[in-house]
């Protein structure tokens, strides 16, 4: 019997699902595929707030805008990538949009709906989620039994601009690529990028070739890898005429394969990793240019994200004389343009910040579990995923040094397991607490610093739950390992609590502890 399916003393104001979803970008659209596959009895719901799918690719829409990340890791396992592997924006929510249609996703998403809260109830082994509809303003409630956080891990509305004195002063425009303008002009003007990761690095060459200049101004360099954008394996298999369903998990597993030597060698030898992405620039720029100044970062490579650059078009766009750099802090902005601390002053019609994002900790959506709200900094997280304290629920959040989407295809398989394990034992909540061989463990920040240190995590890490020092209790960011560990978990284990459906208890004990 479906035990997460029975529903009693459900208000008839409220619509009910086994599994609500929360986001219909890659994580939730992904999911929604999932459930389909693994859990084919399950009603579920998606909540979107935007009035399409797609997430981050409808958010940004600057010029250029591409994944960092190759398609054939970034795209679902389960659907095969036929073109290169670096994707415009426009590509991936074609892809996404296949996915929908050929699996009738669509008739589950409810598009325009902001979730204003969420209660869980231990009593009833529910979740009840407020929200309301865009167009409407109508207030919607929503039960589920499970819910699971696709939302992803950054504000949409929100983006993260430093306050630099004298931005009043600035005659021009003042851009964040994040809320890029239907109208925005840049035909024959000076432009200054701020910016050193890879939304620069996209934003420059796409709009080299259209204006006067484009300057991008870095306070610290990054480590580009510069690369064709082409995988000769796949065109290879392709030529051959091999089957694309054969070429997919081939080329994936490739590419992880070589990925995971990458990420090895940054750790055992930096320097000659270091010296080989610098050798890839040069390749563009010539020994001439002052590599040292603007493309030696002063951290080890992949201690903060390895920014791709196809073709090497960010550095053919400095090598035409189209585009230029500089390194560099600034001390004030100027009504000509900003004023650095070495004293130049860079003048620009328009001024793009590409500065980041600011971190959104499960949606900054206000949550409570038995009427107490929850602070997610007290709750300790178990695999990235689930949290002390809060019953029935995931929250998907990717990975760093491999595509998000390889932590997608990961996380449900195992949510989708726990669901099939709760109905096979008749449990109805399942929350993750600590064994009492943790209760003497060194609790943490989400992730260590020394191994992985962006900006926008170090400016919010004080948002996010805490992590142990043991494997079960934190997000390792390492896909290698958790593509054997998460599927070997013990759904038994001594770190999952059970509670049996209250009818069933009633007549028996609980099967599950």
């Amino acid at each position: 019997m479906d035990m997460l399916g029975q529903n009693s003393e459900i208000s008839d104001a409220a619509t009910h699902v086994d599994v609500l979803v929360v986001g219909a970008g890659i994580s939730g659209i992904g999911a929604a595929w999932h459930l389909k596959d693994q859990c084919p009895n399950k009603s579920f719901l998606i909540l979107e707030k935007k009035d399409t799918f797609g997430g981050t690719w409808v958010t940004h829409t600057y010029p250029g805008i591409r994944s960092d990340s190759d398609l054939y890791t970034f795209g679902y396992r389960f659907k095969p990538w036929t073109s290169a592997p670096i994707a415009s924006a426009g590509e991936i929510l074609k892809y996404m949009g296949e996915v929908i249609e050929e699996n009738g996703i669509d008739k589950h998403i409810r598009y325009g709906h902001t979730i204003t809260a969420a209660h869980f109830s231990r009593a009833d082994n529910l979740w009840t989620v407020e929200a309301t509809e865009n167009a409407s303003g109508e207030k919607k409630r929503f039960t589920a039994n499970f819910l699971w956080m696709c939302q992803g891990y950054y504000s949409h509305e929100n983006p993260y601009t430093p306050e630099w004195e004298g931005m009043d002063d600035f005659g021009g425009e003042i851009i964040h690529p994040q809320l890029w303008p239907e109208d925005a002009k840049l035909k024959d003007k000076r432009v200054l990028v701020i910016g050193s990761g890879a939304t620069a690095a996209t934003l420059v060459p796409a709009i080299a070739g259209e204006v006067e200049h484009v300057t991008l101004l870095q306070r610290s360099p990054t480590y580009f890898w510069p690369a064709p954008n082409v995988n000769e394996l796949a065109d290879t298999l392709r030529e051959i005429e091999i089957d694309e369903e054969i070429i997919h998990p081939i080329v994936r597993k490739k590419i992880l394969f070589d990925q995971l030597q990458t990420t090895s060698r940054c750790k055992t030898e930096p320097e000659v990793v270091k010296e080989e992405l610098l050798g890839g620039v040069r390749e563009f720029l010539g020994e001439d240019f002052d590599i040292e100044t603007h493309f030696t970062p002063k951290y080890r490579p992949w201690q903060q994200r390895l920014a791709f650059v196809p073709d090497g078009d960010l550095f053919q766009g400095i090598a035409s004389g189209k585009a230029s750099i500089v390194t560099d802090t600034i001390e004030r902005f100027t009504e000509k343009g900003v004023r650095l601390n070495s004293g130049e002053e860079i003048e620009a019609d328009v001024i793009v910040t590409a500065t980041g994002f600011n971190l959104s900790v499960l949606g900054d959506i206000p949550f409570s579990v038995d009427g107490a709200p929850v602070s997610w900094p007290e709750t300790i997280t178990y695999r990235g995923m689930m949290f002390t304290g809060v019953p029935n629920m995931v929250w998907i959040f990717g990975y760093f040094r491999a595509s998000w989407t390889l932590r997608v295809d990961i996380v449900s398989d195992f949510v989708c397991g726990l669901l099939n394990h709760m109905d096979a034992t008749g449990a109805r909540r399942v929350e993750v607490a600590l064994r009492p061989e943790d209760a003497d463990m060194t609790i943490g920040p989400w992730v260590d610093p020394e191994d992985f240190n962006p900006n926008y995590l170090m400016r919010d890490m004080h948002l996010l739950p805490k992590a142990g020092d043991k494997p079960e209790w934190r997000h390792t960011q390492d896909y290698w390992t958790e593509c054997d560990v998460i599927p070997a978990i013990d759904l038994e284990g001594a770190e999952f609590v059970y509670t049996a459906d209250r009818a069933r208890a009633e007549r028996e004990p609980a099967t599950a502890k």
